[in-house]
């Protein structure tokens, strides 16, 4: 069927867009709109003056841009259903975070809804064969990432600040415990088990950094608290899942708005720190490098993108202190960004 002709608001967007750099067609605008990134034509104009409203056409440039880099639009437009914030808005946004998790397990062979429940010795041998599944014949889905850059900073003669924590969640160490937890939760994994792994995977070893993570454990126990069953995979992925699918919808719409924002800071600056090392170092100075970038849950090198950003919404719902430290760190990625360029 012929695609009707484009109307005259939609024509007043492409050229208020254009004014700002950037090229859009109708047929963009209009797909944009079936995905709720873009409001209906009927919300784009100002009632008093007629006119476009600014916001409406900042949104339509920022899509365009996206568009332009050659990237999908992906978990950016995660962002603009957290604004709108709609029943319909709010609905997908869920969907789009639930699916995102869900994916590299399905690939994997994973279905959630078939893990086995309970502390039944049946139970527990078949999740103890499917987090052996989850990684079988598969390549490590991100490099030292960590690793790397302090390679090359050195070999340019640039110190970084010191490593708080391992360099690579998926180093081998962690693969069999870490999988253990993930499907059956703080019952298939001892606290002991997963702290020698996270010692082996550590640069140097850092005992002293394990050995103070056993004596909080330990005196916490003493004092009646299993710290490692409140943590937030104590009751593995579908805990996680459970976090997403009930969390309250304005709750939701903040945790991505925040997460999504701090992850297209981080996109941009990254590419920045290749003319201005600085940038790295102030990054890397700041604690949630190790709590956000180094875990994999910001989108860069290796890591699925949607993947990475559903892994912040959810520690985002599930500890606050870690959602304030990232409106923290989001406010220095703001202050990085806008300093000029070295000479």
């Amino acid at each position: 069927m012929a695609r009707t002709k484009p109307s005259a608001l939609e024509l007043a967007m492409v050229a208020a867009v254009g004014v700002h750099g950037f090229t859009v067609s109708p047929t963009q605008l209009e797909r944009w709109r079936s995905q709720l990134w873009l409001p209906r034509t009927t919300e784009w104009t100002d009632p008093g003056t007629g006119g476009l409203r600014p916001e409406i056409v900042r949104r339509a440039a920022a899509l365009a841009g996206i568009s332009k880099t050659g990237r999908k639009i992906s978990w950016f437009g995660w962002g603009f259903w957290a604004i709108d914030a709609t029943p319909e808005s709010t609905a997908r946004l869920r969907a789009a975070v639930t699916d995102a998790f869900e994916r590299p397990f399905r690939t994997a062979g994973i279905d959630f809804g078939q893990i086995p429940q309970g502390d039944s010795d049946e139970a527990f041998e078949a999740r103890q064969e499917m987090a052996a599944r989850l990684f079988r014949n598969q390549h490590c889905p991100r490099r030292d990432f960590d690793g790397a850059l302090r390679a090359n900073a050195a070999g340019a003669g640039f110190e970084l600040p010191p490593s708080r924590s391992v360099s690579n969640i998926f180093h081998p160490a962690l693969i069999g415990p870490g999988g253990r937890l993930m499907l059956g939760g703080a019952q298939d994994v001892g606290f002991d088990e997963l702290a020698e792994a996270w010692e082996a995977a550590t640069p140097g070893g850092n005992s002293e950094m394990v050995e103070q993570i056993r004596t909080v454990q330990r005196e916490a126990a003493l004092a009646g608290d299993d710290l490692f069953a409140q943590s937030p995979l104590a009751d593995g992925l579908p805990g996680l899942m459970r976090t997403v699918r009930e969390a309250d919808g304005e709750r939701l719409c903040t945790a991505v708005l925040a997460c999504t924002k701090a992850s297209a800071a981080l996109t941009v600056l990254l590419p920045r720190m290749v003319t201005d090392p600085e940038i790295l170092r102030a990054l890397m100075a700041d604690e949630m490098w190790d709590q956000w970038v180094r875990v994999g849950f910001a989108p860069v090198l290796g890591v699925s993108g949607e993947a990475a950003v559903s892994m912040s919404v959810i520690q985002h719902l599930l500890m606050p202190e870690w959602a304030e430290a990232l409106e923290r760190y989001q406010t220095l990625m703001g202050t990085l960004l806008t300093q000029p360029a070295p000479v």
